[in-house]
């Protein structure tokens, strides 16, 4: 029986890797709309898209990033600033490329652009730490897709949502996984919605890789300045050392946690873009598909020991 299964397994997994290999046709008269292109994942997918002759619309919030992509790419990218927060920037580069893309409509948007700090335990945050998460990592993301899905629509393109591991389970406290969990209800309800006019709606759930997000010295930067505005009585309740242990295991595992390889989570969102069939959800990183994403599975009560077993422990802790 064991043997059966393995085979049944196997066989899926060769069909699998067949009928995902074939890419579509026609890339030239494709375009891409890509957010969050001034570093990370966004850029180097850009940058890849390019390439492979993808005319890509990337959406920058700063100037230096459109430059420097202006610079290392072909003549068919076009840079852009976006400020996902703004109905008028998300509006004005929305009738950019409706001008761009005529009849044709748009291939694919993938909704890249995100933040991650501050994030903290729940009671060191304030709702405007919140409503800022949100504002960028979901309505962002809602703002950008409704403003071109008339023109995904006319392709029969793509919707890419870039969401996360902690979209999936949550281990850390703040807005951020809040925000990540949300993006991943729009992502299924658009997927169902969209399906009848032959729009496919994919989601990434990338582990840790070495980006702003995961970045020590923006985090910890952004814990001390919720440490020092926190009340005396929220602190006492901590304890005085607390914000030291969670600077050094800050400084000491996130590094270590998180994959150099960022081309890992390029790759799905490539794919995500170019394959004749893609995946409904992708999840890059070897700590996402062996350790996040299993526990997410498990019952409550498993998942509450392993990471309390972990948590720095705290001043006035009830047994």
């Amino acid at each position: 029986m064991f043997l059966y299964l393995l085979g049944l397994v196997l066989l899926f997994l060769v069909f699998r890797w067949i009928r995902e290999l074939p890419r579509v046709s026609d890339k030239g008269n494709k375009h891409v709309y890509i957010t969050g292109c001034d570093s990370g994942f966004g850029n180097l997918l850009a940058r890849h898209l390019d390439k492979l002759g993808f005319p890509v619309i990337a959406g920058c919030y700063t100037e230096k990033g459109e430059e420097e992509l202006r610079k290392a790419c072909s003549g068919k990218m076009t840079t852009t600033h976006l400020d996902v927060t703004s109905k008028e920037s998300v509006a004005k580069v929305a009738a950019m490329i409706k001008q761009k893309v005529g009849d044709r409509g748009l291939w694919a948007v993938v909704n890249n652009a995100g933040v991650a700090v501050p994030s903290g335990p729940c009671d060191w945050h304030i709702v405007d730490d919140y409503k800022f998460m949100v504002d960028v990592n979901l309505h962002g993301v809602i703002a950008v897709t409704l403003s071109v899905i008339p023109l995904i629509k006319k392709a029969g393109g793509r919707v890419v949502n870039v969401a996360s591991v902690f979209g999936r389970i949550s281990v850390t406290g703040g807005p951020y996984p809040v925000s990540k969990f949300a993006v991943e209800g729009f992502n299924d309800s658009l997927r169902i919605g969209m399906a009848p006019f032959g729009v496919k709606v994919l989601c990434i759930e990338p582990g840790f890789f070495k980006t702003n997000v995961t970045d020590s010295e923006i985090q910890i930067k952004a814990v001390k300045g919720l440490w020092e505005r926190l009340p005396q009585e929220i602190k006492d309740d901590y304890g005085s050392d607390y914000l030291d242990k969670a600077i050094k295991i800050t400084s000491e595992s996130l590094s270590k946690m998180s994959d150099g390889d960022l081309m890992k989570v390029v790759h799905c969102m490539e794919h995500a873009v170019a394959a004749a069939w893609p995946r409904k959800r992708y999840s890059p990183g070897w700590d996402a598909k062996f350790f996040w994403l299993p526990m997410s599975y498990m019952p409550t009560c498993i998942v509450d020991y392993i990471m309390l077993s972990g948590a720095i422990p705290v001043k006035k802790q009830k047994k």
